[in-house]
C-alpha cells in the first residue's frame, strides 16, 4: 500500500498556513502613524487620543524655548517619512513651514487654532514703557494649550483627524477621547471651584504664557517681557509700581527663560520667584499645581 497515497495531509495544511499567517501578521500590521506636533503638551495629547497606534515627535525638545527654537537636521530629516504635522503657531513655525512642507509634500498639515477663539499676546502699557507698540504688528497668543477647555478641542481634533488617517481604529480613538475629554472636564471644575472669589486675581509672570488660563476663568497675567525682551529700566520701575499696587508677592517664570528680571521685581516687592512649566508633557497634573501656586493656595 503506498502510504502517501492514503495520508490525510489537509490537517498538516492547515497547520503549516496557521503558522505561516503567524508569522507574516506582525509584519503585515500597519506601522504606528507617524505624527508631529509643535511642543510637549500637544504630544501628551496626542499620546492619550492615539495610544499605541501612534508615534508622536515633538519639534520643540524639553528643556528649549518654542520662541526661539530651530528644528534640528534629524527633526528635518525624521519628517520626511511623517504622516501628520499638527502646528499650535510658534514663531518658528511661521519662519520653516515652507521648508517642513516641502520635505514631505504628501503629509498632512493640521492647525490647532482651528475652531479657537485666539486671544492676542498682551500689549504692554506700562508707563514710561521704551518700545511703541502701536508700530508694531500684535500676534495671537500660540500658547492654546494652557486652558483645558481648548485642550479638550484640541484632542477631538487629533481624534477625527487620526479616524480619518486610520478608520479602522476610529472606534479606539473615539474611546480613547472620550477618556481623556473626561478627565479634561474633571479638571475643568476643579479650576472654575479653584478660582471663583479670586476674578479679576492679577498675577505676573516673565513670559505671557498663561492668558488663556487667565481668560477661561476671570484671571489676569502681567508681563514683565517686553516684545520677547527683558524690559528697560523705565519699564521695570513702572513693573515694580504696577506689583505693588496689585499686592503680587509672587513672580511666575517658566524654566526655558532668564529669569534675572523676574528676580529683580520680587526683590523690590519682597516677593518670590517661582517656576512654573506650561511645557511639561504630564499635563494635568502640572496644570492643576500651576494653577494652584497662581491661586496662592499652594507654595513653592
Amino acid at each position: 500500500m503506498n502510504l502517501v497515497q492514503h495520508f490525510n495531509f489537509k490537517p498538516l495544511a492547515a497547520l503549516s498556513l496557521w503558522f505561516v499567517l503567524c508569522c507574516l501578521a506582525p509584519l503585515c500590521a500597519a506601522e504606528p502613524l507617524q505624527v508631529f506636533v509643535s511642543v510637549v503638551p500637544q504630544k501628551h495629547f496626542a499620546e492619550k487620543v492615539g495610544g499605541d497606534q501612534v508615534k508622536v515627535e515633538s519639534m520643540v525638545q524639553p528643556g528649549f524655548s518654542p520662541e526661539t527654537y530651530e528644528p534640528s537636521a534629524q527633526q528635518i530629516s525624521a519628517l520626511s517619512k511623517a504622516k501628520l504635522y499638527v502646528r499650535v503657531g510658534m514663531p518658528f513655525e511661521d519662519a520653516w513651514m515652507k521648508r517642513i512642507q516641502g520635505v514631505n509634500p504628501s503629509m498632512l498639515f493640521i492647525d490647532a487654532r482651528e475652531g479657537v477663539q485666539l486671544r492676542n499676546l498682551e500689549a504692554h502699557s506700562h508707563e514710561g514703557h521704551e518700545s511703541h507698540t502701536d508700530d508694531k504688528v500684535i500676534e495671537p497668543d500660540p500658547h492654546l494649550w494652557v486652558s483645558p477647555r481648548i485642550a479638550k478641542q484640541m484632542a477631538k481634533q487629533l481624534a477625527d483627524t487620526f479616524s480619518r488617517l486610520r478608520p479602522e481604529h476610529s472606534q479606539l480613538f473615539n474611546k480613547n477621547y472620550e477618556s481623556f475629554a473626561a478627565e479634561l472636564d474633571q479638571l475643568d471644575q476643579e479650576l472654575i471651584e479653584l478660582f471663583k472669589d479670586k476674578q479679576n486675581h492679577k498675577f505676573m509672570v516673565f513670559h505671557p504664557a498663561w492668558g488663556y488660563l487667565a481668560d477661561a476663568y476671570g484671571l489676569q497675567q502681567i508681563p514683565i517681557e517686553v516684545e520677547g525682551k527683558e524690559p528697560g529700566a523705565k519699564a521695570l520701575a513702572a513693573l515694580i509700581k504696577e506689583a505693588q499696587e496689585a499686592q503680587v508677592k509672587t513672580i511666575f517664570v517658566q524654566p526655558q527663560f532668564s529669569q534675572r528680571a523676574a528676580e529683580q521685581v520680587a526683590k523690590a516687592i519682597g516677593g518670590q520667584v517661582v517656576s512654573i512649566d506650561n511645557l511639561a508633557e504630564d499635563y494635568i497634573p502640572n496644570l492643576r499645581k500651576a494653577a494652584r501656586l497662581i491661586a496662592g493656595v499652594e507654595r513653592e
